[in-house]
């Protein structure tokens, strides 16, 4: 099959005009939309023709007519998680996510829920969790994976020990075929025309070839047709990777969800220990039996000691209930492992399973900080297997010269590992294909599954005669035939499978490292190694966020794939290949990656969020820098990017200057000359600058320095010109405890603005000339009030001056004023203030600072509440933008709005950064404040004395 021109002479373009003819939802076979859809989470790319985003069944069943007719391939595409290359292809992807999202029918009665394919299981789960039930298979990928990708994986998840898989969850299924026409498989049904000849002429392969373990995933279940076994072709179809025809609706079983929940949480040696203590585990009827070693913990918070950790949660009727199951599993099983622990707060599990969960993207980095790669993610072994498997699997990896660390399903006998593979260069990528034969017949010799979980794909249905012997290889070719005799679904995967080391991602890359701006201390340098940096997880597209993350805002706003973290990084990736290959050719000149970034907020979100710790924020500064070098650029970038020089010219003029902007069509005329969105208010600009209220203080002269009791403040530009009452209360708190406050220096500037707008020369040189102010307060610890400049110093300086040691060591002088307090004055006790807080942790402080101290402060003073994750949208320049208004609102409307109106009245609002506080008080028309104001209030209430000054008297 051509998998452009069709066998009767049509042509893609006759295709694009038929599908726009005929289907109501999205037709998209631009530059965007297929280099989107390139790669999934695997080492695998292919690039389509196009995208068509259905809007319902029948636009499902049009699209697979019209490419049938057109003689191009059909990719079915869901979250687009899938980790063995199922997800891609040469014809047309049918993005299931965006329209095909409805729960049908959730009937309690029956235990039953009938779905589109779109759902995401989190969805589901919460729909069924007032009932009391859930649905049982649970990969980590659950807050964005689809039902009708989970179908197409036989996905199970850490649950499977005691609920299955999704095959073991399916009560029937509508499918469309190749062609258009669908069918209803349900046990008993039929299936296509010849499936019960063919099976009837097999019945003793059937009975004899298949392995019997609880995660054999590999090839196709053709064994569920027997007739002892319903037939069920349903559940035949389940792990059928998109080869077969296209879910439209789903009708799955729901199960019992435990009303509490216990976490048993077991320390052993190394994993195989615990891989061999796992099946004993079993008989106590856990929820779970997971399995992890160290090298995959960024903090062991919470863990008991030792090398490895068996996960066993355990379910009951109460809380009670629930410890006592769990406390029989530890004594029954603590003989082996060196220590234990019982978790039954939620938060807790919680953070102990978000360790287990963030483990797929963890392992991309191995200690030592190469790359890992997928390609054999999930085999399975029988469980009391499992022990020996991993000692074997360990010399075979020492044998090639490779690394890997496993984890996951032990009590199923599945294993995760992402191994050190070099498939950048040739020889790297022969030893890859030596491997994966040699642990293939590994695998089988243990009795074992290539694939447990994730599906055979590219990456192992080439090697699946290893496993199931070349009879029962052809016959599954054969299936396939009757299900899609034109071969027109996902050809390439399954049967007839391309090679596992064609279509690598990384063959299009550049050789040679690219010229870039930035360090990129993290990847050798190397801009393309960033950018590899995403495996395509897709923790960036979870669309309901709790606790404190942030990531992503601008997907969440939007629901565009081009607008998560993952999109962006694939639109980067076809950039780099360029002429190689890709599918965006211009390179920094593309619009396409312009278009992506520019609704990117530089949140740094996913710096901390995403499991492999991918900057976009860095990535969109670089590429701003190269796609405007010698162009004009977009207005915002002179009077935004250059915001600290502006302030700085008009802060004499600042009475005269908002009483101007207080007059509307003047107002309106400086936001249409300058970018900046017409919804937008002016800030009002300080009628005294912060350090001038400071150096009026102290009066005129020289201080004398007095070692440690002087404290020294950053005179940040939104504290110097917008908000000096922030560093007035900062001074207030500051000299409670003994400190004598000085400015930093004189014309300081951490580059932020030019940073986040691209203009990375000139940022270049204001920190420079920073540096060189700075003088002798290098190496002094430096208190900055505004997030967003403490982390532009503590990450982007250095990154952007590596070969400057004065930038290294500014970056670790930086602290906020909690880590100060915590650090310089730890006997201090803040005013007492007992009162509900609510508001946000500036994502910059989540993503670069972290706010245990901030926290630790808190509590201390009495302030209670949780602060909000996310981002409130204004994000310095982005949100005063022109265009960029109504993402600024749907940010600030996804948790720090909604927060802030269900406060009880007398909350006090916290927000340390300006940005927040001017969108809440832009959008929200509440007045916000920096913790520094909340506590300068209560020292004032409560009216302790303030400690006294260092002896000195003068100005800075």
């Amino acid at each position: 099959m051509a998998s452009g021109n069709a066998p009767n002479g049509g042509t893609p373009d006759a295709l694009v005009r038929e599908l726009r003819a005929s289907v109501r939802g999205e037709v998209a076979f631009d530059a965007t939309a297929r280099a989107l859809t390139t790669m999934d989470a695997s080492n695998y790319r292919r690039v389509p023709l196009g995208v068509v985003t259905p809007r319902d069944a029948d636009d499902i069943a049009a699209t697979l007519a019209a490419c049938r007719a057109h003689g191009v391939p059909v990719v079915p595409r869901g979250g687009g998680t899938s980790i063995a290359g199922q997800a891609t292809g040469t014809g047309v992807v049918l993005d299931l996510t965006r329209h095909l999202r409805s729960i049908v029918e959730l009937d309690p009665a029956s235990r039953t829920a009938v779905v589109q394919p779109g759902v995401v299981l989190d969805d589901l789960r919460a729909a069924a969790a007032p009932h009391g039930l859930t649905f049982g298979p649970d990969p980590s990928t659950h807050s964005r994976c689809t039902i009708g990708g989970m179908i197409g994986n036989n996905s199970c998840g850490s649950h499977s020990v005691a609920w299955g898989t999704t095959a073991d969850n399916v009560h029937a299924l509508t499918v469309a075929r190749y062609g258009g026409d669908t069918l209803r498989l349900e046990r008993g049904a039929e299936g296509p025309a010849g499936l019960r000849e063919l099976v009837a002429g097999h019945l003793a392969l059937l009975r004899t070839g298949f392995p019997g373990l609880p995660r054999r995933i590999s090839g196709y279940a053709l064994d569920a047709l027997l007739p002892e076994n319903g037939p069920d072709p349903a559940r035949a179809f389940c792990g059928s990777e998109g080869t077969l025809g296209v879910v439209t609706e789903a009708t799955l079983r729901l199960v019992e969800a435990p009303a509490a929940r216990a976490l048993a949480v077991l320390g052993y040696a190394d994993e195989s220990a615990a891989a061999e203590a796992a099946p004993g585990l079993l008989p106590f009827h856990p929820l779970t039996v997971e399995g992890m070693a160290a090298d995959l913990v960024r903090e062991p918070a919470g863990l008991p000691r030792g090398a490895a950790w068996l996960f066993a949660e355990t379910g009951g009727a109460t809380p009670a209930e629930a410890r006592a199951h769990a406390e029989r599993l530890v004594r029954a099983a603590s003989a082996g492992a060196v220590d234990t622990a019982v978790v039954t707060d939620p938060a807790g599990q919680r953070a102990l399973w978000r360790i287990r969960e963030d483990a797929a993207g963890t392992a991309t980095r191995t200690p030592g900080g190469s790359e890992a790669w997928p390609g054999w993610e999930d085999c399975a072994v029988p469980p009391a297997r499992l022990g020996p498997y991993l000692r074997d699997f360990r010399a075979l990896l020492a044998e090639h010269g490779l690394r890997g660390t496993p984890y996951g399903h032990f009590g199923d006998g599945c294993i995760h590992v992402r191994i050190d593979f070099d498939l950048l260069t040739g020889p790297g990528v022969a030893r890859f294909r030596r491997f994966s034969e040699d642990l293939a017949s590994l695998v089988v010799a243990h009795g074992g599954s290539l694939s447990g979980e994730h599906g055979d794909g590219q990456a192992r249905a080439e090697l699946l005669p290893r496993m199931y012997g070349d009879e029962l290889v052809a016959l599954f070719g054969r299936f396939k035939d009757l299900w899609d005799p034109d071969g027109g679904m996902n050809p390439g995967i399954l049967t007839r499978p391309a090679r596992l080391d064609e279509n690598l991602r990384f063959e299009v890359l550049p050789k040679k490292p690219v010229d870039v701006e930035f360090g990129y201390p993290h990847d050798g340098g190397d801009f393309s190694a960033a950018v590899r940096r995403c495996v395509g997880v897709a923790k960036c597209r979870t669309e309901q966020t709790s606790g404190p993350s942030v990531m992503c805002p601008s997907f969440r706003a939007t629901g565009e794939e081009a607008h998560s973290t993952r999109g962006r990084a694939r639109l980067l990736h076809e950039m780099l290949a360029g002429e190689a290959g890709g599918v965006i050719t211009d390179g920094w000149r593309s619009t396409e990656v312009r278009d992506a970034l520019d609704l990117c907020l530089s949140c740094k979100g996913c710096r901390s969020d995403c499991p492999v710790g991918v900057d976009m924020a860095t990535y969109k500064a670089e590429f701003l820098h190269h796609h405007y070098r010698g162009r004009l650029r977009p207005a915002a970038h002179y009077t935004m990017g250059w915001l600290p020089r502006w302030l700085r010219l008009a802060s004499p003029f600042a009475v005269a200057l908002n009483a101007l902007a207080r007059v509307r069509p003047l107002a309106a005329l400086a936001g249409r000359v300058s970018g900046i969105a017409p919804e937008r208010g002016i800030p009002v600009l300080a009628r005294e600058r912060f350090t001038r209220w400071l150096n009026r203080r102290w009066g005129k002269g020289t201080f004398i320095l007095s070692g440690d009791r002087i404290a020294a403040l950053w005179p940040d530009t939104f504290t110097e010109h917008l908000s000096p009452e922030v560093g007035r209360a900062a001074v207030r708190v500051l000299e409670a405890t003994g400190r004598q406050v000085l400015p930093a220096g004189r014309g300081l500037c951490c580059g932020l603005t030019y940073v986040s707008t691209g203009q990375l020369t000139r940022a270049r040189t204001v920190m420079r000339r920073t540096l060189e102010r700075l003088g002798g307060m290098l190496g002094t610890p430096v208190i900055v009030l505004e997030p967003s400049c403490a982390a532009t110093l503590r990450t982007d300086l250095p990154e952007l001056l590596p070969d400057d040691p004065r930038a290294a060591e500014l970056a670790a002088s930086v602290r906020t004023l909690a880590e100060y307090l915590e650090e310089y004055a730890p006997d201090w006790e803040p005013p007492r203030l007992d009162r509900q807080v609510t508001g946000q942790t500036h994502c910059h402080q989540h993503a670069v600072l972290g706010d245990a101290a901030d926290r630790r402060l808190r509590e201390r003073a009495g302030l209670s509440g949780e602060l909000t994750g996310g981002c409130c949208g204004l994000a310095g320049n982005f949100g005063f933008e022109r265009g960029h208004w109504e993402v600024s609102v749907a940010c600030a409307e996804d948790q720090l709005l909604p927060a802030v109106r269900q406060a009880p009245p007398g909350t006090e609002i916290l927000a340390d950064g300006f940005s927040c506080r001017t969108q809440l008080a832009q959008l929200g028309g509440v007045r916000a404040r920096h913790l520094a104001e909340v506590l300068a209030e209560g020292l004032e209430a409560g009216a302790p004395p303030r400690a006294p000054r260092s002896s000195g008297a003068g100005a800075a």
